[in-house]
């Protein structure tokens, strides 16, 4: 009987996979579930001229997950520079479209990338289609296309999918349905969590579940989707749109952002989210703030260790089998 116990991930960007990097080093089994509505940049390229579904996240994902030689995953992250057709484009969104174009189907191409990179667990799109994005704006009026949304800069009232019949993969389905823990974020609110809550099958198969749901919060709001938003506010997003949908806890950042640091974001709008612990506690939502920040180039990243430790006292374990150490991460 396998034992081992089983964490899906829910989202997309860059932000899924922080979380992953951090499982990976656990001795569970993960099912990554990655949003498809991305329209902007290689993906957006790939998606009209190909008809596939958006490559991109899925391709961040994979790397996250993979066991392959650190040149290898520069290799699948590089993007050419060049006047000519292949300007913008990753390799790794190339390989994802030729492996589709080889087996016929997006979902057996990703499978069988992961085979090739050896990744830990499975990786699925939301859904095996492309996807459009839109939002209601509280002036009413509608932006469609996932790149076109933070760009409006107005408040965003909801989010909403086209087509509305969309269909989950029966694997997201059976891995949430045998799931010990559910993660959601971090990443952008509105453009790469909640969409995937809004497949309307696997909201309804999250919401029923037993394993216990965790929401990663976002260290600094994001200009376009969460101006002003503190975790609660993020909290009450995600309700918004799954009413039935209770948070059991969410993870949030306690650890001080150096002024310099914060002045580059405050430039671009951004700002701390702060951590309104009283309201969520009040909902029965169980607040776990601990420092989970690291710098990389001048740049707020979560330190996916530190996250990754966190979730693992989630799961319904005593003590969690590492298989390799945390690697450093400066802070």
């Amino acid at each position: 009987m396998n034992t081992r116990r089983k964490v899906v991930a829910i989202g997309g960007g860059t932000g899924l996979p922080a979380v992953l990097r951090g499982l990976k080093k656990y001795d569970v089994a993960i099912t990554a579930i990655v949003t498809v509505a991305d329209d902007g940049g290689s993906s957006g390229k790939l998606r009209s001229e190909l008809q596939i579904p958006p490559p991109g996240d899925i391709r961040n994902v994979l790397v996250s997950l993979s066991d392959v030689e650190p040149m290898f995953e520069q290799l699948l992250q590089h993007r050419f520079k060049t006047d000519a057709g292949l300007n913008g484009h990753s390799l790794g969104n190339l390989l994802i479209a030729a492996l589709t174009s080889i087996t016929g189907d997006f979902v057996k191409g990703v499978r069988e990338l992961s085979r090739i990179l050896n990744v830990h667990g499975q990786v699925l799109p939301a859904a095996d289609q492309s996807i459009v994005l839109g939002a209601v704006m509280s002036d009413g009026s509608i932006v469609e296309g996932e790149s076109r949304i933070p760009k409006a800069n107005k408040k965003i009232e909801h989010v909403f999918l086209k087509p509305q019949q969309i269909k989950p993969l029966p694997e997201s389905i059976r891995a949430i349905r045998e799931a010990d823990l559910i993660t959601l974020g971090p990443g952008s609110l509105y453009t790469s969590v909640i969409p995937n809550l809004l497949v309307p099958e696997l909201a309804e198969e999250i919401i029923q579940s037993k394993a216990k749901k965790v929401y990663v919060c976002n260290v600094m709001t994001q200009k376009g989707e969460t101006d002003g938003y503190t975790a609660s506010d993020h909290i009450a997003a995600i309700r918004h749109h799954v009413p039935n949908l209770f948070i059991d806890a969410i993870i949030a950042n306690n650890q001080p952002i150096a002024p310099t640091v914060l002045k580059r974001y405050a430039d671009e709008a951004a700002e701390p989210v702060s951590v309104d612990r009283e309201i969520m506690e009040s909902a029965g939502i169980q607040v776990i703030s601990a420092p989970l920040v690291r710098m990389a180039g001048g740049v707020i990243r979560h330190n996916e260790a530190a996250i990754a430790r966190l979730l693992m006292t989630l799961l319904p374990i005593s003590e969690p089998a590492i298989v390799e150490p945390d690697p450093p991460f400066p802070v």
